[in-house]
């Protein structure tokens, strides 16, 4: 597509040219902000007020906090130690307060001599530090601060020297902000109080760092401001006018240094109108250029492979399953390439779903691809559909059916005569369906007439490797998308904004409810032996059980024995190293589990030795599996029933919710238990509760997306930092997103070159690299 050309960018200016490159390098290593622009786009977290004060008590345990709080009192020590043995050792204590709580700062040696003439009873600051517990009390060490001080109706108010309206008041020199830089620490004392000098009665509390506190960037951003009237506004005039919306040079300005709470609310507004709309675009002009695309339509024949494997099923298809099938058949038969998400609880039948596709696809003289994130999930594929299709899965081989096809595995590491094989049934055509992982996508892999995609949880997947698939055909083939992940809908708006959407939220009959319970193991120790019992009783019962453990053991240890720590999903602070399949696994044997047959899977298995494990498993050979979160997507083994999830703090809320439909997947209940030893209090423990309370996927998966912090919808990793959505927030703004979604359409249908926009050509150059934009990247 031919775009007109974008306007240069002002704000693109790196920011060594303007705050020095020590500044700039802080920047860039710490925050990944680049250009003027890039800090522009950093905006508050949040804003104190002059007297008000924030609550201590809610302070993140082991990460890097900034708060605004008064002095209550503050006590110097001095004490005998190896370095000071004449008792010249000093530590100060300072005890701060926002009336909610109350946190401890401490300061040892000669760090002890600043604060303790500054800090103060009644003296108000901001502190940043690291968040610890020291003999039950929560504790910053070392932190560093800035004292709040002047009157905000005052000469240093807001019209004073360094306020908004008012002269700039920060001067570092060639290399950084106020006096001796971002740098040095000393430096500061040259704008002590501008804090609120600049920011009047609103103090803005910025995303920070250990090596950058709060008060810094907003130093730098004092520095850059005046950029922000430069800054080139993508809103079409007639949107920004008929929504209410903001100027973006005026809105920049009102996020960073705000008067009253209503600037703060205008500027969001219009910044997150932004975000949207630019997204928006970008998806909607894929979406106007893939509808450009011809494919080959891909009609089912009337009796033909899909009839016969309908025939052979021993159930009944849900309503759901056949509505969604009607769906994926309609745009089969069209002439321009199928996108479509295909997204549905655990256990909901999406294969089943995919592989009537496939089917239909073979019969109207096509090959089918399923793509799987995993050896041992391509494997599962490949066992489930050859199982269910029969001998229609042995096309020209003795046995198969008149009407059959072959089904091949290919796998990275296969065998060269099998992968030979492999490779010559698919550009024979003797292959109808190929299942694989991304070795399906490299260069010697050629089809006979590739007329079907099938990607198998996509978020494992970036979009290269998608469209790398997709280019093996002749013409573009149809493309279907599978998530067991459920979506809301805001985020299938963003994140799969070019795909249609199905949605299978019907479980098929015979599948059983799954009863799940938190286990604290270090409240009560006696939980986790019932939660052993319970295995014991499963299995006498006839049925098998997982347990998953989030490390593999030894081979994952540093060079030096010791464990790599992996922190939870929420920063709760677990010191303790992850437990590990193969130290779980030969303790349960001997221990708990003892005359039980238990086996290990994890991904350092060679690939005969995964397939050879979960065969055993699968044929009821196997009592307890000891895993990974290898078995987390696609492996069905109907008679486990119960799954024990050790250090289930450590898991995300999509992948308990994952890990969990492994069990309940026939006729007997499921039981999910969720060993943790973080306290009660911990927003960890609420995480585990709000699994353990809900068996709706969608509404868990509103739940992580509130208690994940604020990311990048899109992919940092294949889409760039500046892809971020900063400001706009995927469940609350359903609206917005709704509404940039219907404005963006309208005007890519009317104008899809985006000649009258050269505003909006700009932002979307800075949204995706310029070869990018075909490729964005699915969460």
């Amino acid at each position: 597509m031919d775009l007109v050309p974008a306007l240069e960018e002002p704000l693109d200016q790196p920011l060594k040219s303007v705050l020095g490159p020590a500044t700039a390098k802080v920047m860039a290593e710490h925050l990944g902000l680049h250009t003027v622009g890039d800090l522009l786009h950093h905006y508050p977290r949040r804003y104190e007020e002059r007297g008000q004060l924030t609550h201590l008590a809610d302070l993140p345990m082991d990460e890097h906090a900034t708060v605004v709080a008064m002095v209550a009192d503050a006590r110097l020590h001095t004490f005998a130690s190896a370095k000071a043995p004449r008792g010249k050792g000093q530590r100060l204590e300072v005890t701060i307060t926002d009336g909610s709580g109350r946190v401890q700062l401490v300061f040892f040696g000669n760090g002890v001599h600043k604060p303790h003439k500054e800090l103060l009873p009644g003296t108000r600051a901001m502190f940043a530090g690291k968040v610890s517990v020291f003999n039950r009390r929560l504790q910053l060490a070392h932190p560093a601060y800035e004292l709040l001080r002047g009157d905000p109706e005052g000469p240093e108010g807001p019209e004073g020297p360094g306020g908004p309206g008012g002269p700039e008041s920060i001067d570092g020199g060639g290399d950084g902000v106020g006096g001796g830089g971002l740098g040095g620490a000393e430096g500061l004392d040259a704008t002590a109080g501008a804090v609120e000098t600049w920011a009047g009665a609103l103090i803005p509390i910025y995303p920070a760092t250990a090596k950058l506190e709060s008060w810094k960037i907003g130093k730098a951003l004092q520095t850059v401001l005046p950029a922000a009237r430069d800054a080139i506004d993508p809103l079409p005039e007639s949107l920004r006018a008929g929504r209410g919306l903001l100027p973006l040079p005026e809105a920049l300005l009102k996020i960073h240094r705000p008067r009253t709470k209503a600037d703060i609310a205008d500027a969001r507004a219009r910044l997150k109108w932004d975000e949207a709309f630019v997204l928006q675009v970008a998806l909607a002009r894929r979406r106007h250029a893939d509808a450009l695309l011809p494919a080959v339509p891909r009609e089912p024949t009337p009796d033909g492979l899909l009839t016969a494997f309908d025939a052979r099923l021993p159930f009944t298809l849900t309503d759901g399953q056949l509505k969604v099938s009607r769906e994926i058949f309609a745009d089969l038969a069209t002439a321009h390439p199928m996108h479509r998400l295909l997204q549905g609880e655990v256990g909901s039948g999406k294969t089943m779903v995919a592989l009537r596709a496939m089917l239909a696809v073979v019969d109207a003289g096509g090959q089918a691809a399923m793509l799987a994130p995993t050896e041992v999930l391509a494997q599962q594929h490949h066992r489930s559909i050859t199982e269910m299709m029969g001998e229609l899965a042995e096309g020209g081989m003795l046995g198969g059916a008149e009407r059959a096809t072959k089904v091949v595995l290919l796998t990275g590491s296969m065998g060269a005569a099998a992968r030979r094989q492999a490779l010559l049934d698919l550009v024979t055509g003797e292959a109808g369906i190929v299942i694989g992982t991304h070795a399906l996508i490299e260069d010697k892999v050629q089809f006979h007439d590739l007329g079907l995609v099938v990607v198998d949880e996509q978020h494992r997947f970036g979009v290269e490797q998608r469209d790398a698939l997709r280019g093996k055909g002749r013409q573009p083939p149809h493309l279907l998308v599978m998530t067991a992940t459920p979506i809301p809908r805001t985020v299938a708006m963003t994140v799969f904004g070019d795909l249609e959407t199905s949605v299978l939220d019907q479980l098929p009959a015979g599948r059983s409810p799954i009863a799940s319970h938190v286990v604290p193991a270090a409240d009560k120790p006696h939980f986790l032996a019932r939660a052993w019992e319970r295995v014991r009783e499963e299995v006498a019962g006839g049925h098998q059980a997982y347990v998953v453990c989030p490390r593999i053991g030894d081979e994952d240890d540093d060079p030096k024995g010791r464990a790599k720590k992996k922190a939870a999903p929420d920063g709760d602070g677990d010191k303790r190293p992850p437990l590990a399949v193969l130290e779980v696994a030969d303790q349960l044997a001997k221990g708990p589990l003892h005359g039980l047959t238990v086996e290990v899977l994890h991904g350092r298995m060679a690939p005969d030795d995964k397939d050879a494990v979960m065969r055993r498993f699968a044929a009821g050979d196997t009592d307890v599996l000891v895993a990974t979160t290898v078995i987390e997507v696609g492996v069905n083994v109907p008679n486990a029933t119960a799954m024990v999830i050790m250090d289930a703090d450590r898991f995300g809320v999509s992948q308990l919710h994952q890990l969990r439909g492994r069990v309940g997947r026939g006729s007997a209940p499921g039981l999910c238990l969720l060993v943790t030893e973080m306290p009660e209090a911990s927003p960890a423990r609420a995480r585990l509760t709000s699994v353990a309370a809900t068996l709706d996927g969608f509404e868990l998966s509103r739940i992580d997306l509130e208690q994940r912090r604020e990311g990048d919808v899109l992919g940092q990793a294949q889409s760039g930092a500046r892809t971020s959505l900063r400001m706009l927030t995927v469940i609350e703004d359903e609206e917005i997103i709704a509404q940039a979604r219907e404005e963006a359409t309208a005007l890519v249908t009317t104008d899809p070159d985006l000649t009258s926009l050269p505003g909006l050509r700009t932002a979307l150059d800075a949204l995706l690299d310029e070869e990018r934009e075909q490729y964005l990247e699915k969460g």
